[in-house]
Order: C-alpha cells, then structure tokens, then sequence
C-alpha cells in the first residue's frame, strides 16, 4: 500500500511541475525579464540554474546537479549574473523531457516529418523555437519509468531525460555576433500524453537484428568474470577498445546486449567512462558482429595481460564507438 502511495506521489509531483512550466511559457511574454521566470520556476517547485551567458556551459560546478528551487539562492545567483541563461534539469527533476530537433550537422527535421508521419510524436506540452532554427518539443516526464537522455545524431534528433537539461527560455544564444532569443512558439491548451522516448529511438535508430553465433566447435567457454576485471583495469587511451572487444566476445558467445551491459558496464564506469559511452559502445559491438558475423576461428585463451591476440584492428575514437 505504502508502494502505491509512494508511486501515485512521484506522478502528483511530476504532474504539478510539468503544468508549472507550460503555465509560465504560456505566460511568458517579450518584455518578461529572464531572473523573475527563473524565480518563479522554482516558486512553483521546477529547479532551475544559470547557465554562461549567451551560451549553454552550466555555471554551477556540478551542473544540473546543483539545480535548486531555493529562492534566495536563484535571486543571488542572477543578482551576481543578471545576464546568465537559465537552464531546468530534464526528466522527473523538473517534470518535462524534450525532443531536441537540431540543424548544425544534420538537419534534424526530415527525421522529425517522418516520425511526426508515423504517430511517435503527439501533441507537445509546449514548442520552443531554439536561435539556431531548431526546435524543443516538449512532453510530460513519465512517472512510470526512467526516460535516460539519448543522441541520434545521424537523424539530427536529441532526447533530453534524466540525466539531461535543456536552456529554456527567455534565454539567448549569440549567433555570430547577434543575441537570439529562445522563443515559445505554443503550448498546448489540453491534456498531453508522453512520449513513447523508447519507440521513437528505435524508429531513429533502427538496431539490426542480433542473431547468437553458436560456440565454436571445441572453443573455450567464456570467464564472463575475467572479461569484466580485464576492463575494469584498461587505463586511459584504451578503455573504448578494451569494452568494445569484451562486448564482442559476449556477443559472439551468445550473450544479449542486456547481458553484456550489466556485466561489463560497472567494470566500464570504475574504468573511466560514462554512462552514455558505455551504452554506445557495447551498442556498436553488438552491431559489429551482427554484421560481420563471429570471428572465423576458436576463440583463443585469454593470458593475465589483455584480451585475446590477433584481433583484427577496429577503430574507436575518443569519445567512444
């Protein structure tokens, strides 16, 4: 019963926000000054922080973590920086997430007409034209489930939940030289629904089917255990690779890309990497031995100092695969 209670009490508390913030973007005017929305977000229980101006650098050291809806400390903070955007931390913090159409690499709404085409996109809480031409769609949080922020920068389309924030307006970004102002373009006037986040990533980002390689005739059982130490202990510079080839190893064993990332990803973190790196490149290992199957011999006994040897190269950036 406490459950129930506890459950009904987060999506009360998600709720209110999110009507929190379509009321004042509904209300928010060109003449209204960037501190008193900041203030009055966090009077209505939205935590807010400042961001560099005409940028979207946090200012707080710890970024979105450091949002508050403290009123005394929102009004010292743009007393000392009167001119600093404002930001709100996405997902249950603040009760929105938003689906972030951009236009600098990719033009991100060609992916948006499709997927808008194919029932993924209702009706928004509210629009936000962003300087650069793109725009923020904005849904309800779901109180129901993690909505984890996600990139398909391929469709030119960002997803900001938990563990994400979003500039809001009437923040601005210098354009060559010219402040813009973020704009609300609507909000909505009914109920809105959430978005299915999950869906229209795998609309964006289709994965290809995963098909378990048998194990080879005669090969060794995998150490899922070992596997997981050896990444854990990969120092700067290689941690990327060391993941990706244990993910394929996984893979290539019969093991789900869940499997893989509940047994490789702790090790990963303690390594070095983030969340969001983890995932992409257990993601892209998966997708490497989908498409170019396993490898064509046993595999061969790990040794106490690395992985297997005559691996043939992959390649893997800084920033993960």
């Amino acid at each position: 019963m406490a459950e129930v209670r506890d459950a009904r009490a987060a999506h009360d508390l998600i709720a209110r926000r999110a009507s929190a913030v379509a009321a004042i973007f509904y209300r928010l005017g060109e003449s209204v000054p960037l501190p008193l929305v900041a203030r009055e977000l966090a009077r209505l229980d939205v935590p807010v922080f400042p961001c560099a101006q005409g940028g979207k650098r946090p200012i707080p050291e710890r970024g979105f973590h450091e949002a508050i809806t403290d009123a005394g400390q929102v009004e010292a903070w743009w007393r000392q920086r009167p001119r600093a955007n404002l930001a709100i931390p996405t997902g249950a913090a603040s009760g929105v997430v938003v689906v972030d159409v951009d236009v600098h690499k990719v033009d991100g709404y060609a992916a948006f007409g499709r997927a808008a085409r194919s029932g993924l996109l209702p009706e928004p809480l509210a629009v936000v034209t962003t300087p650069t031409g793109g725009r923020h769609l904005y849904y309800p949080a779901d109180a129901g489930r993690e909505q984890r922020s996600w990139q398909v920068g391929r469709a030119g389309i960002d997803f900001r939940g938990d563990g994400g924030y979003i500039i809001v307006p009437p923040s601005q970004r210098t354009i060559d030289g010219h402040p813009t102002s973020y704009r609300v373009e609507a909000v909505a006037g009914g109920l809105v629904v959430p978005l299915a986040a999950q869906r229209l990533r795998d609309f964006l980002d289709p994965r290809p089917k995963y098909v378990p390689a048998p194990e080879p005739p005669g090969g060794c059982p995998l150490d899922v255990a070992r596997l997981a130490s050896q990444v854990a202990r990969r120092p700067e510079g290689e941690r990327n690779l060391g993941l990706f080839k244990a993910a394929c190893r996984m893979a290539e064993h019969g093991h789900s890309p869940r499997e893989a990332l509940n047994a490789l990803g702790p090790a990963a973190g303690q390594s070095g990497l983030g969340e969001h790196e983890i995932t992409r490149t257990v993601g892209s290992a998966y997708r490497h031995v989908s498409t170019y199957g396993p490898r064509r011999r046993a595999p061969v006994r790990q040794t106490g100092s690395g992985f297997a040897h005559n691996e043939p190269p992959v390649s893997v950036s800084g920033r993960g695969l």
